[in-house]
């Protein structure tokens, strides 16, 4: 409501508002004259509000005029629900929303083994903090009725990372891998189709749905899916699931494939954190290769972090219905990775190249994704590989209970 008018532009000049990060009123910082007492009608008016790196559009209600000032109120409070938001990638999203935007933040998780607790939460700073809540639920099953009552239904992002991920079990136990990462999007998706105010359900998937990457390919968004392994076939499975219901339901969706993340906090079973104890405790490290044991397989590895801001980056700038890889910069063979890790501690690398994929289906030696669609759009990886490497290497020395 204004005193007597709406103000905004005094003669149709134009008129620009820079608006501050806290509180609910902001001052103009134009220098128009304000016509608070003619009953002017104004145009619209735009405000890019900056916060910390998030940049969104608001519509504005001007609260009241006093002559050169114009106050406003903006209501800039989202919610945004991130299943498996305690697992390796779910908590460096969780972190990166915390820190760079105002947004509330509900995380769905069951706490299994590869979500270390509580852990990575407590050591990031964000779970003792009004804006973060955690409920610890199955996602197999509907979200229990209490749970709902709490989050309510004002809810505009869901992004559904929760997943049985690791390969070697996927294969010992499929049908649990069938089980959870098919039926906990399934019930993602049901709840999601029930939210009025959702902009986008932000579905998580792998470079392995594309099967292996022979020769130099690297897979673009809707290549055909071949999927080699149980872990994967559920993956890919439930991509095709979140499709169907974006057509029938007007589920608004959004999906990214993923390459190999690393970063801190990672689990020890994992490549990187796994050298770095091998070669901490001055053991062999088996790198798998080709048959020839000469050529060692390779990745296109990426922090975890650099995921995160495309995440944000894409709930601002992606379009609805569409795919989009999130990739390294770079191509690497895990034997160059592991020399790498060995020389940012200073050590020697002690390894062997084994044939670890002839005689175990289901296991790939190389996977790629073209990550050019999103690099196109003027997405910018924060920190490069090698500088990557070098921070997690020695963020870990630094802190090895997380190679427990």
């Amino acid at each position: 409501m204004v005193d007597n008018a709406t103000a905004d532009v005094a003669n149709n000049r134009s008129h620009s508002v820079v608006v501050g990060l806290s509180g609910n009123y902001f001052p103009c910082a134009c220098q128009c004259v304000c016509p608070h007492s003619r009953g002017w009608t104004s145009p619209p008016v735009t405000v890019i509000v900056i916060r910390h790196t998030v940049y969104e559009y608001f519509s504005l209600s001007i609260y009241r005029c006093l002559k050169n000032t114009i106050y406003i109120s903006i209501d800039m409070s989202k919610t945004v629900i991130v299943t498996g938001g305690c697992g390796f990638i779910g908590h460096h999203v969780v972190e990166h929303i915390y820190n760079n935007t105002d947004w509330d933040i509900i995380i769905l998780d069951k706490l299994s083994y590869a979500s270390k607790g509580l852990d990575r939460l407590r050591d990031t700073g964000t779970l003792n903090n009004s804006r973060v809540k955690l409920f610890t639920c199955d996602l197999i099953l509907p979200l229990p009725d209490g749970v709902l009552s709490e989050i309510g239904s004002s809810v505009n992002y869901i992004i559904h990372m929760a997943a049985e991920t690791h390969v070697d079990n996927s294969i010992k136990n499929p049908k649990e891998f069938l089980i959870n990462n098919i039926g906990s999007t399934f019930n993602m998706l049901e709840w999601a189709r029930t939210l009025p105010d959702l902009d986008t359900f932000f579905y998580f998937s792998t470079d392995e749905v594309f099967g292996p990457a022979l020769g130099d390919k690297l897979f673009k968004e809707w290549d055909t899916h071949r999927p080699t392994n149980p872990y994967s076939a559920s993956k890919s499975a439930a991509e095709q699931m979140c499709i169907a219901y974006e057509n029938t339901y007007k589920v608004p969706l959004m999906i990214v494939n993923v390459m190999n993340a690393f970063g801190e906090r990672q689990h020890v079973e994992k490549f990187i954190p796994l050298c770095i104890d091998k070669i901490l405790k001055s053991e062999k490290i088996f790198i798998h290769s080709y048959p020839d044991k000469k050529t060692s397989g390779t990745r296109f590895y990426i922090h975890a972090r650099n995921i995160a801001a495309a995440v944000l980056f894409l709930i601002n700038k992606g379009k609805l219905g569409e795919k989009y890889n999130i990739s390294g910069e770079k191509e690497v063979s895990n034997l160059d990775m592991a020399q790498m890790i060995a020389k940012a501690m200073g050590k020697t690398l002690d390894y062997e190249m084994v044939d670890f994929h002839s005689d175990r289906p289901g296991h790939d030696l190389r996977y790629g994704l073209d990550g050019t669609k999103l690099f196109d759009m003027g997405f910018k990886l924060p920190v490069d590989f090698e500088k990557s490497i070098e921070k997690t290497v020695k963020w870990t020395l630094e802190n090895k209970k997380w190679l427990c």
